[in-house]
């Protein structure tokens, strides 16, 4: 069945069924209801190209990718969310990989020149971030997961990173720590600023200043938080704490405590972010570790969802959400060792 001949069998306009289909806002809710009950009973499925010149939408949204940094199980965990829910949608995602941050801003110019996308996805802001005037100026709608500094009026979920790493290092402060190290991700995303903006305002509440020492960047990945915990306890003063910026690099941390004939909960507290990985339970570790969680699935789930109301008319301003994030303690912190 065509949408022609499902439009007739409804009495209704090719267009009225196609805009009730995309959940256009206009339609009335007994007409979309209607629409979609007649769908569901005689097994119509729109075709795209139909769907498109009706509605002016060709069912797809857009990612980009840069260089292999981006890829990783933080990444896959976060697809699989937003991929499922798109999915029920009737939504595809156009993936798109690039090697510069110049080539990515080119790509969005040719998927907003090509209309080949509804929409796009945008992950990793930075503080200063070009992504948002350029993808503003092109009218491409766009749905930001994290924040940034740069102004305008635009769709956004992120966690509460500053208030995640505050937690978790006045909980250490509180247990007694005062040299606490932070491996953290690259300098100048707004979530790692963010984090060391938490743990800033942490020691300083207690008076504790910060040593340059103890900070580490890099990717969050399990040999990044082995080299960077390494340098922390080759250190003279070495400390007492380390919080990691996530379960992969927490891994990592808790080799190279381990290699060093130490044990983690007695001799080196730790603190890992968990973006709940279903294969990597905090709980399964030993010691349990304690941890900031926050699921990067949901977040792609929930995204998703934000893309779409977005296309359906809801305005960007209404879709702006920061979650917070929980601390959960477990046998991996404990007061200084001595």
């Amino acid at each position: 069945m065509n949408l022609k001949e499902f439009a007739g069998r409804l009495g209704l306009s090719q267009t009225t069924v196609s805009r009730a289909l995309s959940g256009y806002p206009e339609v009335k809710k007994a007409t979309r209801e209607r629409v979609l009950k007649a769908a569901a009973e005689l097994g119509y499925r729109p075709n795209t190209s139909a769907l498109g010149l009706a509605t002016g939408r060709v069912g797809t949204i857009g990612i980009v990718f840069r260089g292999g940094g981006d890829f990783g199980p933080h990444t896959s965990e976060f697809m699989g969310g937003l991929g499922s829910r798109l999915q029920q949608a009737d939504v595809d995602i156009l993936l798109s990989t690039v090697d510069s941050r110049e080539a990515e801003l080119a790509t969005y110019r040719r998927l907003a020149a090509s209309k080949r996308v509804d929409a796009v996805i945008l992950h990793s802001p930075a503080v200063d971030d070009p992504r948002i005037a350029l993808l503003t100026d092109l009218r491409l709608p766009f749905v930001l997961h994290g924040r940034t500094e740069t102004a305008g009026n635009f769709a956004f979920l992120d966690i509460d990173n500053y208030g995640a790493i505050r937690q978790a290092t006045d909980l250490l402060t509180a247990l007694g720590h005062r040299r606490i190290a932070l491996v953290n991700g690259h300098r100048g995303y707004t979530f790692t600023e963010h984090r060391q903006d938490g743990y800033a305002a942490a020691l300083g509440a207690r008076g504790i200043g910060i040593d340059p020492n103890l900070l580490g960047n890099g990717d969050f990945t399990d040999e990044m938080g082995f080299r960077l915990m390494q340098g922390f306890l080759a250190q003279e003063n070495r400390p007492t704490a380390v919080l990691a910026g996530s379960m992969m690099s927490a891994l990592g941390a808790m080799r190279a405590i381990r290699s060093a004939g130490m044990t983690v909960g007695e001799h080196i507290s730790l603190i890992a972010h968990d973006d709940v990985f279903p294969y990597l339970s905090p709980e399964n570790l030993i010691p349990t570790l304690t941890t900031t969680r926050s699921s990067i699935r949901a977040a792609g789930t929930r995204i998703a969802e934000m893309v779409l109301d977005l296309l359906q008319g809801t305005p960007a301003a209404d879709l702006n959400e920061v979650w917070p994030v929980e601390l959960v303690m477990r046998n991996s912190t404990a007061p200084p060792a001595g």
